[in-house]
């Protein structure tokens, strides 16, 4: 027996929503972070220098990601 009913999820929407937003001020937060040099890996010069940024570039556009996915409604229950 098939059903069309799709499964809902036990946490609200609301929830998910807010949490959703908050996770997305964190990852777009920490990589502003990494480029103003809070941790002081660009004084130590070096491989640091570089993951500094490359930090900060991951986290900026993976927050920018997931905040296009939580606009958009992607992965969240109906």
């Amino acid at each position: 027996m098939e059903t069309n009913e799709k499964r809902k999820s036990p946490i609200p929407r609301t929830a998910l929503i807010v949490m959703g937003i908050l996770m997305v001020c964190v990852y777009i937060g920490m990589g502003i972070l990494f480029f103003c040099d809070t941790f002081g890996w660009i004084e130590q010069g070096g491989v640091w220098k570089v993951l500094n940024y490359v930090c900060a570039v991951i986290l900026v556009l993976y927050g920018c990601y997931r905040g296009y996915r939580l606009y958009k409604g992607i992965g969240l229950p109906v």
